[in-house]
């Protein structure tokens, strides 16, 4: 099972193991909070399609398109999630404001169409 969580929530035990699934270090949070968590910054978008998307909603099509992209040419970078979300529950955890339309969103569609 792969479940998303904002880095701004309160973890949880039932959380499972925890990916931090952005590119910059979440304003605003001690490494000591995430100190459970796994940073994979080369599973998130590159720093050049970000700035592009920019979380214009408009783009959002287009973003998990090229996302997806990065991603099947990637593999090495999302493998030891989908390994690991064999075997229990891991949580993505990202940072933006818009629950519904962040890279995070796409890497879980992305994987659990993998499992």
């Amino acid at each position: 099972m792969i479940q998303l969580k904002r880095v701004y929530e309160q973890l949880s035990k039932t959380d499972g193991k925890l990916y931090l699934v952005e590119r910059l270090w979440p304003r605003g949070i001690k490494k000591e909070a995430l100190e459970q968590a796994e940073w994979l910054k080369d599973v998130a978008p590159s720093t050049a399609l970000r700035k592009w998307f920019n979380h214009e909603i408009e783009k959002w099509e287009s973003f998990k398109e090229k996302y997806s992209q990065e991603l099947d040419q990637n593999q090495e970078a999302w493998a030891p999630i989908l390994e690991m979300a064999r075997k229990m529950k891991v949580t993505l955890l990202y940072s933006s404001h818009d629950t519904e339309h962040n890279n995070a969103q796409v890497l879980k569609e992305y994987l659990e169409s993998r499992l």
